[in-house]
C-alpha cells in the first residue's frame, strides 16, 4: 500500500525521476562532460553558449557544463554520505535511549540538550573554523551539529513503538533485546528515518554549497556548485548568466528532496494521504453506498 500511494503521487514520481537523473549525470560525468572541468584556457574566458560549450565558460575558460556535472559528485555524494552517517549515529543512540529508558536515556538526553543549545549553523562555522577549510571538515562539522537532533526525534518515535502489544509479547516470549531492536523496533522507526533523511539531505546540500561559497568548504580546483557561485559573484553585473547554472541546479535538487520528503510522509500516513488527495470524501461516499446496498 505504501508504494501504491507513493507512486500515485505525481509530485513524488517527478522528484524521484529528477533525483535519479541528477545522480546518473553525476556518475556518468566522465562520459557526459564535453571537457575536462579543471582545464584552463584564459583566452577563451566568458565564452558564450555554443555547441562546444553548451553553458559557456567561466573566468578561467573552464567549461561550465563540465564543472556542473562533476560538481554533482562533490555536492550530492558528500551530502548523502553526511546524512547517512548522521542518521546511523542518531538512529542507534535514539533506539538505545528510547528502548532502555532510565539512566541510559537520561545521560544521552542531557548530552543532546547540551548539543542542541547551540544553533547548528553557528556550531558548523565554529568547527570548520577550528579544523580549517576542506570538504572532509565540513562533513565532520555537519555530523557533529546534527546527530543530537536525530537522536531526540528517533527516541520519541521509539518510545511510541515500545508500548505496542507485539513488543510486549516479544519480551514476554523471551526474545532477546538485540532481536527485538533489530526485528521490531528498527523496522517500526524506519519510515520516520527515511522521511528525516530525505528532508535533511536538501539541508546538507545547501550547507555544503554555502560553506564552499564562503571559501570554507571545497577548495579549488575541485568543481562544486557553491564554489561556482562564489566565482560568479565577482562578475554578477557584467556576466549574470554565470550564476544561473549552479544556482538553478541547487534550487532544483534541494526542492526535489524536500518535496519527496513531504510525499514520503504523506504516503506513510494514510490520514494525511487521504486529506491530501481528497480521499475522505471518496471514503464517505463509498461507505454510504455500501450501507444502502
Amino acid at each position: 500500500m505504501f508504494w501504491k500511494r507513493l507512486v500515485s503521487d505525481k509530485m513524488a514520481v517527478l522528484c524521484m525521476i529528477t533525483i535519479a537523473l541528477v545522480v546518473v549525470a553525476g556518475v556518468g560525468a566522465p562520459w557526459f562532460a564535453p571537457h575536462d572541468p579543471t582545464s584552463l584556457n584564459i583566452m577563451n574566458k566568458y565564452a558564450g553558449i555554443s555547441l562546444e560549450y553548451p553553458l559557456g565558460t567561466d573566468q578561467l575558460g573552464r567549461c561550465n557544463l563540465s564543472r556542473l556535472l562533476y560538481g554533482i559528485r562533490t555536492t550530492i555524494l558528500f551530502a548523502v554520505i553526511t546524512t547517512a552517517i548522521t542518521i546511523t549515529i542518531g538512529t542507534l543512540l535514539g533506539i538505545i535511549s528510547g528502548y532502555f529508558r532510565g539512566k541510559v536515556d537520561e545521560v544521552i538526553m542531557r548530552i543532546c540538550d547540551m548539543m542542541l543549545s547551540f544553533p547548528a549553523e553557528v556550531m558548523i562555522l565554529a568547527i570548520v573554523g577550528i579544523l580549517g577549510p576542506g570538504l572532509l571538515n565540513v562533513v565532520v562539522a555537519n555530523i557533529i551539529a546534527k546527530w543530537a537532533w536525530y537522536t531526540r526525534m528517533i527516541r520519541t518515535t521509539v518510545i511510541q513503538y515500545t508500548d505496542k502489544n507485539y513488543i510486549r509479547f516479544a519480551k514476554v516470549s523471551g526474545c532477546g533485546t538485540g532481536h527485538i531492536m533489530r526485528k521490531h523496533v528498527l523496522p517500526g522507526v524506519s519510515g520516520e528515518v527515511a522521511v528525516f533523511a530525505t528532508l535533511d539531505t536538501g539541508w546538507v546540500i545547501l550547507n555544503i554549497s554555502a560553506l564552499s561559497f564562503l571559501g570554507l568548504g571545497v577548495q579549488a580546483p575541485t568543481p562544486e556548485w557553491g564554489m561556482m557561485l562564489n566565482d560568479a559573484k565577482n562578475v554578477m553585473i557584467t556576466h549574470p548568466t554565470q550564476m544561473l547554472a549552479p544556482g538553478l541546479a541547487i534550487l532544483l535538487v534541494v526542492a526535489a528532496f524536500n518535496f519527496l520528503g513531504d510525499s514520503l510522509h504523506a504516503a506513510m500516513n494514510p490520514k494525511s494521504y487521504m486529506h491530501k488527495k481528497g480521499g475522505r470524501l471518496n471514503v464517505f461516499v463509498r461507505s454510504k453506498k455500501s450501507v444502502h446496498h
